[in-house]
């Protein structure tokens, strides 16, 4: 794929459309266009990591290592979204890793220093992001006040909930159906629950006609009901 070519793709999202040549330049992404094998981390245990990330194509799983071994996954992120450090503070990131999942996927990368110097420059851009990490520090806030405070039933049914409002299905005639990137273990680890509960709470869902979920797409049947759940919990 040529420059050019990966230069549209970026900017066919709204962070980035209405970035000048000369912006786009002055951030080096196209030194940094990188494909990932499935399988393989982009950073592990990094330190001082310096870059943020643009995920333009795939899966990226972010997680970590507790003190027994065991892998936390901490989200599964997808096209069109930023990771690394987006906070754009200059430390560790804890021991987070960030893996290629499902499939290859592609990305690009900048430095800390050249986002903020087009920030600066770009007050719009930089409303537009600071909306983009408010709405992901809220999504990590509301998981850990369902981890505290409800039960597992309601964290699953919070967690579909915020696949509906991320909006990146369609409307289909059996419902609005989104690609289904989620095994049942992974929304196990995501919700702080077993697979096998998880399983069982999924089947019930479907005998309700909520959903469905089959390894393609998963379709929400009947998102009123899911919503008033939601509101009475």
């Amino acid at each position: 794929m040529s420059t050019e070519d990966e230069m549209l793709i970026v900017r066919n999202y709204d962070l980035w459309c209405h970035l000048s040549e000369e912006e786009y330049a002055n951030l080096q992404i196209q030194h940094h266009f990188l494909e990932i094998p499935k399988g393989q981390y982009i950073y592990f245990e990094a330190h001082n990591h310096n870059k943020i990330y643009f995920v333009k194509k795939g899966y990226i799983k972010i997680g970590y290592i507790d003190n027994e071994g065991n892998e936390i996954v901490k989200e599964i992120i997808q096209k069109g979204e930023l990771f690394g450090q987006f906070t754009l503070e200059r430390n560790n990131l804890n021991g987070e890793f960030a893996q290629a999942y499902k499939n290859n996927v592609s990305i690009c990368a900048f430095t800390i220093e050249d986002f903020e110097q087009l920030l600066k420059r770009r007050p719009d851009l930089a409303l537009k992001f600071s909306k983009q990490v408010g709405a992901k520090l809220r999504n990590i806030e509301n998981r850990l006040i369902n981890l505290l405070k409800k039960d597992v039933k309601t964290r699953l049914e919070n967690f579909l909930w915020q696949l509906v409002e991320q909006k990146l299905g369609k409307v289909m005639p059996e419902g609005f159906c989104i690609p289904n990137f989620l095994t049942h273990e992974d929304i196990a680890h995501l919700i702080g629950s077993s697979r096998q509960t998880v399983t069982t709470m999924i089947n019930e869902l479907e005998n309700e006609k909520i959903l469905s979920y089959d390894r393609q797409q998963i379709c929400f049947l009947d998102v009123k009901k899911l919503q008033e759940r939601i509101n009475a919990a």
